[in-house]
């Protein structure tokens, strides 16, 4: 019988459940999937806690990689036996196997591991849009990276310096500080014991930064303004300390006509070809090996609130999943 991840109720990890689950025959468009590996992200702890609104009782996680073992009337492009990996479907990935509706899906090449599909798809998606649609970037050009030791930061860096970008990170620690570099980040700003804009000051000569990319939310908000450049852009995808405070429209002016964003993964790859394109870069920087995924935390699936409980501690670096 195939188990899965379910909660009842929104709240701290202890909510989540390990439960047998009966898994069907895949209907039109739809396939059946045994997982391989599962991603473990800081986006699917809103769901638990209730950030963002799931109709209860509810599947966790959004991001896995496995192989199709059935496919319904109807679906093309995809057959029993095919690799796939997929991100931001409906909940349901902390599972052994399950059934979806195959139009997610991404064919997951040969030559990337099911355990570095897991690791990378979401986060390695949302680098993509971040550094390839967001914003015009050009090399020469100098960001500011908040996380830079998590698992978008580690590849938001290598592939930045592929753009001749150069990357201002910040962390919580020497030891993340000494990973970030590790990876290609320019600057490490450790923000427990350093102003961040200050720092992004001096290292730009006064000017600040064109855009600033922000996963942390509203302890950073202020920060981030305070790093950009005139007319410059800070781009708000994740909200891991809680949301940014209301935004007030005249100090943006004040500030030097800033621009503010708040990104979703889903409205960058809802288009199949833009999907595809993104996946596609993705996928060849990684299997060239330009880009590399470190999985540094590996859990049991049936341990999802434990390690739930690590990834709010904050004491994770790079990349986090489930392995079955």
């Amino acid at each position: 019988m195939a188990q899965a991840v379910r909660f009842y109720e929104t709240g701290g990890p202890e909510v989540l459940r390990w439960e047998d689950t009966e898994v069907g025959e895949p209907g039109p468009g739809e396939v059946r999937i045994r997982h391989e590996a599962v991603g473990l992200n800081f986006a699917d702890t809103y769901f638990r806690t209730g950030l963002y609104p799931a109709a209860l009782p509810a599947g966790m996680g959004v991001e896995a990689a496995g192989v199709i073992e059935a496919a319904g009337p109807g679906v093309t492009g995809f057959r029993a036996g095919d690799r796939v990996t997929y991100t931001g479907s409906p909940l349901g990935a902390y599972s052994t196997e399950r059934v979806m509706g195959a139009e997610h899906l991404i064919a997951l090449p040969e030559e990337i591991a099911f355990e570095t599909a897991a690791a990378m798809t979401m986060r390695g998606l949302t680098t993509a849009y971040l550094l390839r649609r967001i914003h015009p970037l050009r090399a020469g050009d100098t960001v500011l990276l908040h996380a830079a030791a998590g698992g978008v930061g580690l590849l938001f860096t290598q592939w930045a310096k592929l753009l001749g970008v150069t990357v201002i990170g910040t962390v919580s620690s020497e030891q993340k500080a000494e990973t970030a570099k590790a990876h290609g980040c320019d600057h490490v700003i450790i923000y427990t014991r350093e102003d961040v804009a200050t720092r992004v000051r001096e290292i730009t000569s006064g000017t600040g930064v064109p855009v600033v990319y922000d996963s942390i939310g509203k302890t950073t908000y202020r920060s981030s303004l305070d790093s950009l450049a005139r007319r410059g852009l800070l781009v708000c995808f994740g909200t891991a300390s809680g949301p940014v405070p209301p935004i007030d429209a005249m100090e943006l002016a004040v500030k030097g006509s800033l621009f503010v964003t708040r990104p979703a993964l889903a409205d960058y790859i809802a288009d199949p070809a833009e999907r595809a394109a993104l996946a596609g870069e993705l996928f060849d920087h990684v299997a060239a090996g330009r880009i590399r995924i470190d999985i540094t935390q590996r859990h049991a699936l049936s341990e999802a609130a434990a390690a739930h409980h690590d990834l709010e501690s904050g004491s994770s670096i790079g990349s986090s999943i489930f392995v079955l």
